[in-house]
């Protein structure tokens, strides 16, 4: 019952998500168009429901050659590789917004873990690539909330001259699939729309621990 009431909340509200943001959305997709490299849509492939393979929907936030320059994968504070708008888009995280289609098509779903590249997929613990995507990603999850910081995080460990690469396979995504386990041994309607209440109050409240307070057995980040 948990999972058909869910992807019904998903089709009727990614579609009412959709008109009522149109006046954001138009007016962001004209500035990428007019500004940058004038491309408007990121589509990357990532994995998803069952380790299958999908793409999925940005608003463009760096250069097309961004994977094959200095960095790589890995997005910093300030990166030269931003487009003009990228840096806002990302900070407000109003580059996800695209995603709603990736809901509405059902690749992914409002709450969940969020979807990796492949390369990344590969660097989780067994255990956790066995079950992390038996449920679809989301567009927000327990992860995404938890880790608001990374990238000031990884540029943190980039400016200390340490491997951030290492730091990612070791730290990051270890405890991400702690907190995605989690979420799996507690599924409810009331988890998820608590997600997404915390996820809009951690975006305008970047220091607010309300998840610890609403979630006390979740495990607790110590870095």
């Amino acid at each position: 019952m948990y999972s058909i009431i869910k992807r019904f909340f998903d089709i009727i509200f990614s579609l009412l998500a959709l008109v009522v943001l149109s006046p954001l959305l138009i007016p962001i997709a004209i500035g990428l168009k007019f500004t940058g490299e004038g491309y408007i849509f990121y589509l990357q492939e990532r994995v998803g429901y069952k380790n299958k393979l999908f793409n999925i929907y940005k608003f463009a936030t760096m250069l097309k050659d961004s994977p094959n320059m200095t960095g790589g994968l890995i997005t910093l504070k300030r990166d030269p590789r931003l487009t003009p708008m990228g840096g806002f888009l990302r900070d407000s995280k109003i580059n996800e917004l695209p995603q709603l289609l990736n809901i509405l098509f059902g690749d992914m779903s409002f709450v969940g873990p969020r979807p990796v590249m492949q390369k990344s997929f590969d660097v989780y613990p067994e255990n956790v690539k066995e079950i992390i995507y038996n449920v679809k990603p989301g567009l927000t999850g327990i992860g995404s909330v938890i880790f608001r910081d990374e990238e000031t995080l990884i540029t943190k460990v980039k400016n200390e001259g340490g491997d951030t690469w290492d730091y990612y396979k070791n730290k990051i995504y270890p405890f991400k699939g702690e907190l995605e386990i989690w979420y799996q041994k507690n599924p409810s309607f009331l988890t998820d729309i608590k997600l997404i209440v915390i996820t809009g109050l951690v975006i305008i409240f970047p220091k607010n621990n309300l998840i610890y307070h609403w979630f006390p057995s979740l495990p607790k980040r110590n870095f």
